[in-house]
């Protein structure tokens, strides 16, 4: 008998904890539709932060949707003296804008639904914020870093989240469709957790739900990432990359160590602590914020960042592939508190990035650019004199058999390919892109930008035409600005070819929103078709040959890349 009272007891408790769940959901749908759009608190008359924190904890548990709506409306104006917003924008982006969670709910009163619709007939006209003030600023609330955010923070955080989703990006018609569930999902995780960490693992869950390349540090911002996602502790005492389902062992910082636990240089490690490497890509996946699945290994390759490893084990127990056979091992790992052995590491990646730093395709036939390295043009060059530099640059180059531009870093200098290749190459028009921004005075909607931004103005502009070959060279790395301009390029250069991998998948500006708990959440803030709407976020770029690495083609350091200009050209 005592246990059934425990049992009913306990459900009844569930119940509670699951109704409540569903009215601060609730709540922050209400809330965030209200803060974006009421013009007192859209307009900063109201602080939609005070109004958020002072009713969230009046949230009745047993209350109905309709005591939600006026628990947050009570103090604000309903009765609307100014003009209902009207639009005759042609070009519109509005598949993220969707009111059926209060107009199709049965559970919201008619007169409830029209407060609503007239909150939106009625909306801010964001346009009309003073200057310096934005539709992105929130206000930072810090606390302790071993500090649990107390209960009505952790909402505020989520609600803040869910907002910057349904409002402010403009790829959520690219998420889940799923995210509502999953976000209330995230709320209850969000409303149990007792420690830091618990609420990190929460948050690392609902910004990787933004499959956003541009959000990918927000995981360096965890106090317990280490715990959370990655193993800061100890570092392989070998190099590394992911290809298909096995890590492949590039080098060997620590030989020694390597070779008493039979690890060489072409093995292919399969499983780590029992889980297999795609396992492991898979949980990684849940809590690293990226467009697609190249860029996500790209990001789990790199030795520094020392993502791959599932546990904080000093120790980890390998399944091998080699030439000689399958086998099992154990390897120590590399302590990250032993200065002497973590300063062989810094030299090693020192090494690597001088290396890489220093790749360049040499070739007297070809006009070799790196995006990253397009700064050097300005040395010692005086401001009246860059225009006559940079077309003798481009002069010399439309002599060459061919012209290369290395994509596969992020740009230097925007005005390399925006300004002076345009410049020289192309002809006035260059229209390579559709570019949609938020719309002020209707958000959660993006319209197309006025064209005449799509290249600058030059007077008296003239063409050279080029009729050499050009390559696009693009890569994960090849991300946002460097996306943008490439995009660029191949409308300058409509024969070129770009050739190489996956691109990052985010294109466009990028968006920076404060979270409470000193947490910046980065995410694309406008939306980058093609002019045929061809979609650039998640996808990519356009590239017309992909080009696959094998084991051998990695550990002979080979560029295939560079290969197939220079075989083109022969």
């Amino acid at each position: 008998m005592k246990k059934i009272i425990l049992f009913i007891v306990f459900l009844t408790f569930q119940q509670t904890i699951f109704a409540q769940k569903n009215q601060y959901a609730d709540f922050i749908k209400t809330w965030n539709f209200i803060k974006y759009y009421h013009p007192d608190l859209a307009g900063r008359n109201t602080d939609a932060d005070s109004l958020f924190l002072v009713n969230v904890e009046k949230v009745n548990p047993k209350g109905s949707f309709n005591e939600v709506i006026k628990l947050l409306m009570q103090n604000l104006d309903t009765n609307f003296s100014s003009e209902p917003i009207t639009e005759n924008k042609k070009d519109v982006l509005a598949v993220n804008q969707n009111f059926d969670w209060f107009r199709k709910n049965k559970k919201i009163s008619p007169e409830n639904k029209n407060l609503l619709n007239n909150i939106y007939k009625y909306r801010f006209d964001y346009g009309l914020l003073p200057e310096g003030k934005s539709v992105n600023d929130e206000k930072k609330y810090e606390f302790p870093k071993e500090d649990n955010l107390p209960l009505k923070y952790r909402l505020l955080t989520m609600a803040k989240i869910q907002g910057i989703v349904d409002y402010l990006f403009p790829h959520k018609y690219l998420m889940d469709k799923n995210f509502d569930s999953y976000f209330n999902i995230l709320l209850d995780e969000a409303v149990k957790a007792t420690t830091r960490k618990d609420f990190e693992v929460v948050l690392a869950k609902a910004v990787s739900q933004f499959q956003d390349s541009h959000a990918l540090n927000f995981y360096t911002q965890l106090n317990y990432r280490d715990e959370i996602l990655f193993n800061v502790s100890y570092y392989a005492p070998f190099d590394f990359q992911i290809v298909d389902n096995h890590l492949l062992v590039t080098n060997l910082i620590f030989p020694e160590i390597c070779h008493q636990a039979h690890i060489k240089i072409g093995d292919k490690i399969t499983e780590i602590n029992g889980k297999s490497i795609t396992q492991i890509i898979k949980e990684k996946s849940k809590f690293v914020p990226v467009s697609n699945h190249q860029k996500l290994l790209y990001v789990l390759s790199t030795y520094e960042d020392n993502l791959i490893w599932p546990d904080k084990l000093p120790t980890k127990k390998l399944t091998v592939q080699s030439n000689s056979g399958k086998f099992s091992t154990e390897i120590p790992f590399i302590n990250a508190a032993d200065k002497t052995q973590v300063s062989i590491i810094i030299n090693y990646i020192n090494n690597k990035n001088r290396k890489k730093n220093n790749h360049r395709l040499t070739n007297k036939d070809i006009a070799y650019f790196r995006i990253d390295q397009t700064l050097d043009f300005m040395n010692n060059v005086d401001d009246d004199k860059l225009d006559a530099k940079m077309d003798s640059i481009l002069e010399d180059a439309s002599h060459k058999k061919a012209i290369v531009f290395d994509m596969r870093e992020y740009p230097d200098w925007g005005g390399f390919v925006f300004y002076y290749v345009y410049k020289y190459f192309s002809p006035v028009e260059n229209y390579f892109h559709k570019y949609y921004e938020p719309d002020l005075k209707n958000l959660g909607t993006y319209y197309l930008r006025d064209l005449k931004y799509n290249y600058p103005e030059i007077k008296d502009k003239t063409m050279h035409p080029y009729s050499g070959k050009v390559f696009i060279l693009v890569n994960p790395d090849t991300r946002s600005a460097s996306e943008w301009y490439s995009m660029s390029l191949q409308k300058i250069f409509p024969k070129s070819m770009t050739i190489g991998q996956q691109t990052s998948g985010a294109d466009g500006d990028l968006v920076k929103i404060n979270l409470p708990g000193a947490y910046v959440l980065q995410f694309t803030g406008n939306v980058i078709f093609y002019p045929d709407n061809t979609q650039t976020q998640q996808t990519g770029i356009r590239v017309n040959e992909f080009i696959k690495y094998t084991d051998q083609d990695i550990l002979d350091g080979r560029d295939l890349e560079f290969e197939k200009v220079l075989n083109s050209i022969k």
